[in-house]
């Protein structure tokens, strides 16, 4: 029996790794001789430096950044040497957990710190950089982070643009003379599931800053300061990329990405697919179990389990989902290559409950799901 374990992380509660080490300890009591083969997964979002890492012995690096609102963080990021591949999630350096509730600010903050830790994995001697941009804090169309690297913003007096993405309605000229000339060395790519441009109302500012402190005022004058940067960007650079999907991910991190690097966009469960080997340990399983905390129609919209089923589909191998709860719509995934999902919880139970008490529940689970399989292979061969 060769089981496949590749869940993500359960939100407040435990790692991808810490997911798929309980729910091997329950299978094992029931499968003490199967082959059980732990891929911690993660859809781009948080956790995605851990899971890699966890499942490629990669090392966890840190240093010293400009935080969103320009205070100092230490933000991490993961080194792959065989590859020469850095893994960045850009909500280290930049992300909305940085900043408390009361202090958003979508006018002011930047994304210098994550244009650092590019700048990082260049001095490590990166091939490829892979940029998981979910959870920003940030609306200033990446302009921090190329400022980081070496773009010069400035504006009619020829002085330095202040950070944030109200100052773009300030800028008069870039100059590229400063970027730095690694770049063009590295092969860039983005895992993200969004697809809004970069300007309009379905843009950064309109869809993503009013949960980063913008007014409607702000989303206007926000909204106008990226259209402007992205003018000037067109003059100086081969493309204008403001309206393809995914422009206006992390606040528009996606165009500057796309603009100056030449980034690719691949859903981030794609991406740590393939870096993590999945489709090449799906292939000859018995089963693959997968999951997350909330199970739902939003899974959908590529989220791990989704990516899971699909390379497991492909291969002809079942799938069932072990998740947190199960919510509206999550019988969805039975067209999507899913064969059955059940909920932790065996009874009424609180979220912080469910939370502390999850190792216990996925080994409980695990062992379950095992003994109805067992009892099903049984009554076949009799």
């Amino acid at each position: 029996m060769k089981v496949i374990i590749a869940p993500d992380s359960f939100k407040d509660s435990l790692s991808a790794e810490g997911v798929a080490q309980a729910i091997a300890q329950g299978l094992a009591q029931v499968w003490p001789d199967a082959e059980l083969i732990k891929c911690p997964m993660a859809d781009g979002g948080e956790g995605t430096v851990e899971s890699v890492l966890a499942a490629c012995h990669g090392q966890l690096r840190s240093c010293t950044v400009q935080g969103p609102l320009g205070g100092t963080v230490e933000a991490r990021w993961g080194w792959l040497a065989e590859s020469a591949t850095a893994i960045i999630e850009m909500a280290e350096a930049s992300g909305l957990q940085l900043v408390p509730p009361g202090q958003r600010d979508a006018c002011s903050s930047s994304t210098f710190g994550t244009g650092e830790l590019i700048r990082a994995a260049l001095d490590a001697g990166a091939q490829r950089i892979i940029l998981a941009i979910g959870g920003s804090a940030t609306n200033d169309g990446g302009a921090g982070a190329m400022q980081a690297l070496g773009v010069q913003l400035l504006d009619a007096q020829g002085a330095t643009l202040a950070r944030g993405g109200l100052a773009l309605a300030q800028l008069a000229r870039i100059n590229l003379e400063s970027m730095d000339s690694r770049l063009a060395q590295v092969r860039f790519e983005i895992a993200a599931d969004v697809n809004n441009p970069l300007c309009g109302p379905h843009g950064a500012s309109a869809i993503f800053g009013p949960q980063k402190g913008a007014t409607a005022r702000h989303v206007e004058q926000l909204d106008q300061a990226l259209g402007h940067f992205a003018d000037h960007c067109a003059e100086v650079l081969p493309r204008d990329v403001r309206d393809e999907p995914g422009s206006g991910a992390a606040g528009g991190l996606g165009f500057a990405a796309k603009a100056f690097l030449g980034a690719q966009f691949r859903a981030g469960v794609d991406v740590v697919a393939e870096l993590v080997g999945l489709e090449d340990a799906v292939r000859g399983a018995d089963l693959v179990i997968t999951g997350e905390g909330r199970f739902d129609a939003q899974t959908l919209r590529g989220k791990t389990p989704f990516g899971v089923a699909r390379v497991a589909k492909q291969h002809g191998v079942p799938v069932i989902v072990i998740a947190g709860t199960l919510g509206e719509g999550y019988e969805q995934m039975y067209a999507h290559g899913v064969d059955a999902a059940f909920a932790l919880p065996g009874g009424p139970m609180s979220l912080e409950q469910a939370c502390s008490e999850a190792p216990r529940l996925l080994r409980e689970r695990a062992a379950d799901i095992a003994r109805v399989w067992r009892l099903g292979a049984q009554r076949s061969r009799g």
